[in-house]
């Protein structure tokens, strides 16, 4: 497994890898880990190898590994590894690409990522980078054997883009026993929260791709006409200081409550605290936090958006609303729910579960490795008749000119493209 972010950065990347490399692990498979430095994080350890790198990159929580070929090279040969799972396009994606043709083995290559909806941490919403990290990314996906799309979403989307290579749709796992069961007294406890309070939660990182000025705006509006409901914000960010700001000016610091970072029991606790779980995101590739919150029997309030509306269901297990709508009509529709009679809410935290069953870690690991086991098969005739190193000379120089190729194409597309149409926007189907 290649992948820039990893544990114990908290963001949909990590958790996927990190869920993902647990279940193979779980049922007896190996998986080595090559990822980059990050502030808490572990040295080398028997399965990771942590690669150096610019920590809190651009003011972000993000890690840039700084690839070292050499020390990557002799691990992976060591380990004899039967297939290559790549997280990210770049960086360690690249590294992943020639780790492949190196070893001859076939690479997977899950598109986590919308990364031209997140320019703003590298050229402040530049529409030149939104099409290089489109067309890097998509051009990418071509170099490798298989991608894995998270939701429908996604597939129609590099579909609808021109990307050549097989796509399987498969979701990131969750595990039950991280969201089911958990102590919702307990979390009112520690927040001051009384027992029969509307709560209106959020998890996920506190950014801004993340939508969250306009669900701070809708939540405050929400609980200005709602004197006796709270609000629990769980996670942190660059965008925490502007929300906390927003909340005191209002007013209402002591019905919103920011938690920070919770793992554990802490975190399976505060979702049991919520009465409906919030999300405002128009960027997800997959809503893998709202599963997580089906998992624990929570209703979802959300924007209509990709990798969304594949999860919630409106009327069913909570409310779908449009992509396009208001700060007003998202705090009228959470009015609404916490005027729902009992039952009603009963219902849709019942739907709820059920709809998770569809994301257990379980069930998507499986059909993961029905993917690594067909590419396995695949590959064995190819690695069969690799015996010399000339052989492996010429895959290296090969895969070098691609990935050269796929940034020089997709520099000339965005500069060339940009000058003739200042509008360009991709293919987009979403």
């Amino acid at each position: 497994m290649f992948s820039n972010t990893y544990l114990p950065h908290v963001g949909g990347v990590a958790r996927s890898a990190s869920g993902l490399v647990d279940g193979l692990r779980a049922e007896g498979h190996n998986v080595l880990v090559i990822a980059p430095e990050f502030d808490g994080a572990e040295v080398d350890g028997e399965n990771v190898i942590r690669i150096p790198a610019v920590t809190n990159f651009s003011a972000s929580d993000f890690s840039i590994p700084i690839p070292l070929s050499r020390k990557i090279r002799r691990k992976v040969r060591d380990f004899d590894p039967d297939v290559i799972h790549s997280h990210h396009p770049f960086l360690l994606g690249d590294t992943a690409l020639r780790t492949s043709a190196e070893l001859n083995l076939p690479i997977v290559f899950t598109h986590h990522t919308r990364y031209d909806i997140y320019s703003h941490y590298l050229a402040q919403g530049s529409r030149r980078f939104e099409r290089l990290a489109l067309s890097v990314s998509l051009g990418y996906c071509d170099l490798c054997d298989e991608v894995i799309a998270p939701s429908e979403s996604i597939a129609g989307f590099l579909r609808d883009n021109d990307m050549a290579a097989p796509i399987t749709v498969i979701p990131t796992g969750v595990d039950p026993a991280k969201f089911e069961g958990g102590d919702g007294k307990k979390a009112r406890e520690i927040y001051r929260i009384p027992d029969t309070a509307f709560v209106v939660g959020h998890v996920g990182r506190l950014a801004e791709e993340k939508n969250l000025g306009f669900l701070t705006s809708a939540t405050l509006k929400f609980l200005a006409k709602h004197p006796d409901a709270h609000a629990i914000f769980t996670g942190d960010g660059a965008e925490r200081d502007k929300m906390l700001a927003r909340v005191r000016w209002a007013g209402l610091a002591d019905r919103v409550h920011f938690t920070g970072i919770l793992r554990g029991d802490e975190l399976r606790d505060v979702f049991a605290a919520f009465d409906v779980f919030a999300f405002s995101s128009r960027s997800e590739t997959q809503g893998l936090v709202i599963a997580e919150a089906m998992m624990a029997g929570v209703p979802v309030i959300a924007l209509d958006a990709p990798g969304v509306r594949e999860v919630v269901e409106d009327n069913v297990n909570g409310h779908l609303l449009p992509k396009n709508c208001s700060e007003n009509l998202f705090a009228e529709e959470l009015a609404r729910f916490s005027l729902l009679e009992d039952s009603e809410r009963r219902r849709m935290s019942t739907e709820a579960k059920r709809t998770a069953q569809d994301y257990s870690i379980a069930n998507c690991n499986a059909r993961m490795i029905s993917v690594y086991e067909h590419l396995k098969g695949r590959h064995t005739k190819n690695a069969a008749a690799d015996k010399y190193e000339w052989q492996r000379t010429i895959r290296g120089i090969a895969t070098e000119m691609k990935i050269f190729g796929n940034y020089a194409q997709a520099f000339g597309g965005a500069v060339f493209t940009l000058r003739q149409n200042k509008n360009i926007p991709a293919k987009e189907s979403l």
